[in-house]
């Protein structure tokens, strides 16, 4: 992860997050001034932001909305006060409505970003001013300090080519907090065809089987908001095993970008977690990323303890075989 410090400082009313990027000034420069690179890490992980209006000028707006898990959505603004490319930009943002205008109900904050190079690539210093205390203690308690860092956790993937980034590493585990794991895995295809992967039963059963010797013997879709899923597997001839499943609801989906649903071992009541799948493709490779909550550690590491990571590379494997080259 790029952030190296987060500093907040009473006496000067300000929050200071630093981060490490391996990539040059131009390029970081590249990824704050487009607003389709900026929204793919300025919300966290959960909570991805898209910017609905962009003007790049010293005095002019950009409106953006982040979007939660389970259809929330708030929405903020950045009016641009300088822009010295490719080093340096100050902007207020504060809150909004869905329409932009300016939530005064909530503090807003006054943001320079400054871009150095380093000897192995660029320090950005990201420093946001607060009219008070009391300001600065309600963002922080509103959960900036988490926000930010896991945000900041998907610049890396954003400022690499997307091959250069995941190709080859296979399904890859990121433990974000106690409770939130990134499980990415870069496939060869188009994201409507792994889209459909994911969502289309007979496409489902060709890939989504885990470890060789299993066969899925349930397949139930929900494509919308609302509705129900529930798959189930069963060891074949002499594989070691008993028949296992999973269920749960839809919650949200944005076709052919983002599902988020829950999921709990059938017959139980939990524990339940929350599975947040988004796409992305750049270049005919579409990036698979999973970001998994769960109640507790001890449910993260039980969960994560199963060989879950091993079983999805599998599924993965198979779906660039099996779907994918068709």
């Amino acid at each position: 992860m790029p952030v190296t410090d987060i500093i907040t400082d009473h006496e000067s009313l300000t929050m200071t997050v630093i981060a490490d990027l391996a990539a040059p000034v131009e390029r970081v420069w590249a990824a704050y001034s487009d607003p389709e690179q900026l929204g793919r890490f300025w919300g966290p992980p959960s909570w991805p932001a898209t910017f609905t209006s962009w003007n790049h000028e010293v005095g002019g707006r950009a409106t953006y909305t982040m979007h939660g898990p389970r259809g929330e959505k708030a929405s903020g603004y950045w009016e641009f006060l300088a822009i010295e490319q490719p080093h340096r930009f100050e902007v207020l943002d504060g809150f909004a409505d869905e329409q932009g205008n300016p939530n005064d109900d909530l503090p807003a904050m006054r943001m320079e970003f400054t871009f150095e190079p380093t000897a192995t690539g660029t320090r950005m210093r990201n420093t946001s001013h607060f009219v008070s205390l009391e300001a600065l203690e309600q963002i922080v308690a509103m959960g900036a300090v988490e926000g930010t860092r896991m945000a900041m956790s998907q610049l890396d993937a954003v400022l690499q080519d997307l091959r250069d980034y995941a190709q080859g590493k296979g399904t890859r585990v990121e433990l974000l907090d106690d409770t939130h794991v990134r499980i990415t895995r870069l496939v060869e295809g188009p994201r409507e065809l792994v889209w459909r992967a994911h969502t289309e039963p007979g496409l489902i059963r060709q890939w989504m089987l885990g470890p060789d010797g299993w066969e899925m013997t349930e397949c139930t879709v929900g494509n919308e908001p609302g509705e129900s899923y529930r798959n189930s597997w069963a060891p074949i001839g002499d594989t070691e095993g008993e028949p296992f499943g999973f269920e749960g609801e839809t919650l949200l989906v944005d076709a052919p970008r983002r599902a988020v649903t829950t999921e709990r071992m059938q017959g139980t009541d939990g524990p339940e977690t929350l599975n947040d799948l988004n796409l992305y493709e750049e270049d005919g490779a579409t990036l698979i990323t999973v970001l998994i909550e769960y109640p507790d550690k001890e449910t993260r590491d039980m969960i994560l303890g199963t060989g879950m990571a091993d079983g999805m590379e599998a599924s993965y494997q198979r779906l660039e075989s099996a779907v994918l080259t068709v």
